[in-house]
């Protein structure tokens, strides 16, 4: 911030006070000196690389965490052009149209940007930029279902048997992206005329809705790590036995979960600059970031989905246990974005009221 000499007292008092304000803001000069993520829940990084970060950019990281992703992109749409932070991670393919049209972001083409597939570019405007994919899928607890003596469901189709009954646990579609994209894998299956027919059988089976993957997953289901939660059926991801080996905390020769491959959805997250960002230039140092081959080989160990980078290694869990689905269930992106909320309008009034 350039200051001009001034031999008035009065005028010296009302620059001291801007000067504070500025230093307060995070940086004097006019530079500030924190750049704020607003993220999910389920956003992690390890702390070597969150402290490689700040090393190499001189800034500190502030991470601000709050419910499921559908419910961080609400709130970014809520404050938009009057940002809580720079960058707004965790927005995934199936909600990007909703936060596009409402110019959420502003244009950045991030370096490294051209050793991720073409596949994951989903924005030729480069409003976002991709940092992780994985596949939305069923995960079933091996052992409950080995106890009772009742053979896991197969497919989508299997879980309105009368034997699952009370045994699912889904997320919200409108207030989390696993739950959208389960939402979407029924549409995807049956038709745009028949996913309907389908929860309501969904929903005479007893089905349990909760907000958010964190709750479904880590409360609701049986076969989490530590978990006290009664149902072996969950919206989780294609990577998520390989997590729960890696948490066993002892070696494994069978994950204790497992996916249904017929029910998974590919989803894609991506990250981009809050337009009206505090501090554009260091929201910009991280989105590169995220994109390092630092950043990304972190992404598997620390939030259980795959880097978008080509050739970034995997843990060996990784390659052993979590799935790869070869014909994941998928929508055109301009259909998702033209139909989404009326079909979450409708999953609302059939399912929860």
């Amino acid at each position: 911030m350039k200051r001009r000499h001034a031999h008035r007292l009065g005028l010296l008092v009302v620059l001291a006070a801007v000067a504070a304000l500025v230093a307060g803001c995070g940086g004097g000069n006019g530079a500030p000196k924190e750049v704020v993520l607003v993220t999910h829940d389920s956003f992690a990084i390890s702390k070597q690389v969150k402290a490689a970060f700040e090393r190499e950019s001189g800034l500190k990281l502030t991470i601000l965490q709050g419910g499921d992703a559908g419910e961080a992109v609400n709130r970014a749409l809520l404050t938009k052009g009057n940002p809580q932070g720079d960058v707004l991670f965790g927005i995934d393919n199936n909600l990007l149209s909703r936060a596009l049209d409402a110019n959420l972001f502003s244009p950045y083409e991030a370096a490294g940007l051209e050793q991720v597939p073409a596949a994951y570019r989903l924005d030729p405007e480069h409003r976002v930029t991709p940092v992780d994919h994985g596949d939305v899928c069923l995960n079933v607890d091996r052992g409950w279902f080995r106890r009772h003596g009742v053979a896991p469901p197969r497919s989508l189709g299997d879980l309105v048997a009368p034997r699952y009954r009370k045994l699912l646990v889904v997320e919200n579609p409108a207030t989390s992206t696993p739950g959208l994209a389960f939402l979407l894998a029924t549409v995807a299956r049956y038709g745009a005329n028949g996913w309907q027919d389908y929860w309501r059988r969904l929903r005479a089976g007893g089905v349990l809705v909760v907000d958010g993957w964190e709750e479904a997953y880590t409360a609701q289901f049986s076969g989490a790590s530590g978990s006290k939660g009664t149902r072996p059926i969950v919206v989780s991801y294609a990577t998520s036995p390989a997590a729960e080996v890696i948490f066993a905390g002892k070696p494994l020769a069978q994950a204790p979960t497992a996916v249904v491959e017929d029910s998974c959805f590919r989803q894609v997250e991506l990250a981009g600059v809050l337009r009206g960002a505090r501090n554009e230039a260091g929201a910009r140092k991280l989105i590169d970031f995220m994109l390092s081959e630092r950043f990304q080989a972190d992404v598997p160990g620390s939030m259980f989905v795959l880097p978008v980078r080509k050739g970034t290694p995997l843990p060996p869990a990784f390659t052993r246990f979590a799935v790869s689905p070869a014909h994941p269930l998928e929508l055109p992106p301009a259909t998702i974005g033209s139909r989404r909320d009326a079909w979450i309008d409708e999953w609302t009034r059939i399912v929860l009221r």
